[in-house]
C-alpha cells in the first residue's frame, strides 16, 4: 500500500484508505501481507495517492501489478482547490498521466468508467468496487445516548436537526447549507468539517468569515477525529450533502449504516447506485421543501430512516470484504 491520505484530516480519501486497511487486517491478515509506503518486492502495489515520489517508484523493479485507486478526476476537483494556471493545467495532466501508469485502476463509482475511457484508458483495466463503511465504527445509537449527545453539544430536545459533514469548499454547496439555515430559522443546521487545504480552497474568503460568525442555528464544530463522527450523525434526525461532485463520498455511507435519512443534490452518479434510498434536491429552494417535509411527515422520515439501514447493508465490510479479496486474487493471477 502507498499512501499519504491520513496526512491531511477531514478528506474522504484518507478514510476509505483507512477502513480498507483496517478490513484487510481484520479479515485476511493470514491471507495477505501487507506492507505501507515500504518499497520490498510485492505482487501488488496499490497506489492510494498520486504522490509524486510514488510515481517514480512506478519505474521501479518488483513492483508486481501497479493498482491505482481513483479517489478524483480533474472535473471533481472544480471547485475545491483553487490552483493558478498553468498550475492547474500540468496538475491535471499528472493526475491522468499517474492514472496511465496503472496496470488497472479501481473506480468506486461506475459513472466514471466512461470519463476514464475519455481520457484513454481501457476499459479492461477499469473495476468498479464502491467505498464501504465498518459497522463497528458507523451504527445507530439508542434514543438516550442521542439524547445526551444532544445535551452535549447545546442541541434542544426535539429540535429538527440536520447534519453536512465534509471540507469546507465551494464544491461540498456549503454556501448552500448556509443559505437553508437562514432560510430554516426553525431548524438546526450542523456541518462538520473544516478548511483541510488552508487558504487554497475554493470560496475561503467568504466561508472562512461566516464559519467565524455564522447564524445562530448554524454549528461549525470544525475537523473532528473519525472516532467522534458516529456521535454527530446520530443526533442528527437528517444528513444532507449539497455537493455539485463526487464520486462517491464516504459520508453518505456513513449516514446510512447510522440510519439516518439522507438528502442529496441530484447527481447523475447517485441515481446510478443508490437510486431510492434518499431524497434529492436540484437547488436551495428543493432542498429547503425536502426539510420541510421531513420535519412535516414522521412517516416519510420514518420510510428513508429504514431505507438508510437497508442500504447500508450492501456497501458494509463484510459484503465488501469478499469483493476486494477476489479483486486483488485476480490480480496477482493477470499475466
Amino acid at each position: 500500500m502507498f499512501s499519504s491520505a491520513t496526512k491531511i484530516k477531514g478528506q474522504g480519501v484518507g478514510s476509505a484508505y483507512t477502513e480498507l486497511i483496517k478490513l484487510l487486517q481484520k479479515h485476511f491478515a493470514d491471507k495477505i501481507q501487507v506492507s505501507i509506503n515500504k518499497l520490498g518486492v510485492a505482487d501488488i502495489s496499490h497506489y492510494h495517492t498520486i504522490d509524486f515520489k510514488f510515481f517514480l517508484s512506478t519505474f521501479l523493479p518488483g513492483r508486481g501489478r501497479k493498482i491505482g485507486y481513483v479517489h478524483f478526476l480533474p472535473e471533481t476537483l472544480e471547485g475545491s482547490l483553487k490552483i493558478p494556471q498553468p498550475f492547474k493545467q500540468i496538475f491535471f495532466w499528472y493526475l491522468i498521466t499517474f492514472y496511465k501508469r496503472m496496470d488497472h485502476l479501481v473506480v468506486v463509482n461506475p459513472c466514471f468508467i466512461k470519463d476514464l475511457e475519455r481520457y484513454g484508458i481501457a476499459r479492461e483495466n477499469i473495476t468498479y468496487i464502491p467505498n464501504f463503511v465498518s459497522k463497528t465504527e458507523f451504527h445507530e445509537l439508542t434514543p438516550a445516548r442521542k439524547e445526551a449527545l444532544r445535551q452535549k453539544y447545546g442541541i434542544a430536545q426535539g429540535r429538527f436537526t440536520i447534519i453536512g459533514t465534509g471540507q469546507v469548499q465551494e464544491r461540498k454547496g456549503v454556501p448552500d447549507f448556509i443559505e437553508l439555515a437562514r432560510r430554516l430559522p426553525q431548524f438546526q443546521f450542523v456541518w462538520v468539517g473544516g478548511f483541510s487545504f488552508g487558504k487554497m480552497t475554493d470560496g475561503y474568503t467568504q466561508l472562512k468569515k461566516v464559519v467565524a460568525d455564522p447564524p445562530t442555528n448554524l454549528l461549525f464544530p470544525g475537523i473532528v477525529e473519525r472516532e467522534q463522527m458516529n456521535a454527530f450523525y446520530n443526533l442528527a434526525d437528517v444528513f444532507l450533502l449539497p455537493s455539485f461532485n463526487e464520486l462517491f463520498p464516504m459520508s453518505v455511507l456513513e449516514a446510512f449504516s447510522c440510519g439516518v435519512p439522507v438528502v442529496l443534490r441530484d447527481l447523475e452518479l447517485y441515481r446510478a447506485i443508490i437510486a431510492g434510498h434518499y431524497l434529492a434536491g436540484k437547488n436551495v429552494a428543493e432542498f429547503e421543501m425536502c426539510l420541510k417535509k421531513l420535519a412535516d411527515q414522521p412517516q416519510l422520515l420514518k420510510q428513508l430512516h429504514e431505507k438508510s439501514l437497508e442500504e447500508a447493508k450492501y456497501y458494509s465490510e463484510d459484503n465488501l470484504a469478499a469483493i476486494w479479496y477476489d479483486f486483488y486474487r485476480e490480480q496477482t493471477e493477470t499475466v
